[in-house]
């Protein structure tokens, strides 16, 4: 099998039942949720071995991740979606689990922290933003609303490893404050 086809050469792609436009509100959702991947990918070759729960956890969604852009990626009346409400409660527990590690927060977080969390930030908000091209998706046409659900809780999730990252690092939150002025020099 060739990697290239040059079937997308004039800017159309092939869906599970369709070919669209590349830049199509279905292909740019679940190209999203391909770059989000892309990103856990990376945020996973950051960590080492300290964090094995988070690597294992951010392994089995990557394979979640290509579920839904599988779900995305499916036009017609014979649909059989992979992403399922039950895995949405599985990620409220993992978050569960995780936030019972950090302390509470009491005020607003600025994402940073030592590279790794930093790393899980980044991939949060590519997470808000595949949930809001999910969103747009959902108000055009018929798609799995699960993956919308999904995406809105593992934004949460991420944001939670982060904190786990930087509470294994020993490194406090940064605190979010208004009215922040350049020092002078």
């Amino acid at each position: 099998m060739k990697i290239y086809t040059r079937t997308g050469d004039e800017g159309q792609t092939g869906l599970i039942g369709d070919r669209r436009s590349k830049d199509d509100s279905r292909v740019e959702a679940y190209g999203t949720i391909d770059e989000l991947n892309a990103f856990i990918g990376d945020a996973i070759a950051k960590l080492d071995r300290e964090h094995a729960d988070l690597i294992d956890d951010l392994t089995i969604i990557q394979h979640h991740l290509f579920d839904a852009g599988g779900d995305l990626a499916q036009v017609g009346k014979n649909r059989s979606y992979k992403v399922h409400a039950h895995m949405v409660d599985d990620l409220e527990q993992l978050i569960d689990r995780y936030d019972a590690k950090c302390p509470p927060i009491r005020f607003f977080i600025l994402p940073g922290g030592v590279s790794q969390a930093a790393a899980l930030h980044l991939c949060r908000v590519i997470a808000r933003r595949a949930e809001r091209r999910v969103v747009t998706l959902c108000r055009l046409e018929e798609a799995n609303g699960e993956v919308r659900r999904y995406l809105n809780r593992l934004s949460d999730l991420l944001f939670t490893m982060a904190r786990v990252v930087n509470v294994r690092a020993k490194r406090e939150d940064i605190p979010y404050k208004s009215d922040q002025k350049f020092k002078k020099e």
